[in-house]
């Protein structure tokens, strides 16, 4: 998996666990406010859900055109050895014809 694509789940994961936690005890994560809301908790939380699904979705179109590029290598690879193929099965037919 690419380093990207792993930053982007442990972002996620991190803003699904700041909004559980802090939607029950804000004053675990807002410690220095005196009366933490939660409202500032949802922002956060929603603010790192967005640069994490950003991140996810970059690394996933990374991932696509890395195997794009790879795909037209073994299509060449494929059409070397495709005419060695052909010529084995025109050999055999025309050898079960005599």
């Amino acid at each position: 998996m690419m380093p990207m694509m792993v930053w982007a789940i442990n972002i996620l994961l991190l803003s699904i666990i700041f909004l559980i936690v802090g939607m029950i005890k804000p004053k675990w994560l807002l410690f220095w406010m005196d009366k933490p809301g939660r409202i500032p908790i949802i922002l956060l939380s929603s603010i790192l859900f967005m640069i994490g699904a950003v991140m996810f979705g970059e690394a996933n179109l990374a991932k696509q055109q890395a195997t794009a590029k790879q795909k037209p290598q073994v299509a060449k690879n494929a059409e070397d050895t495709a005419p060695e193929t052909v010529e084995t099965v025109t050999l055999k037919s025309s050898t079960a014809e005599k």
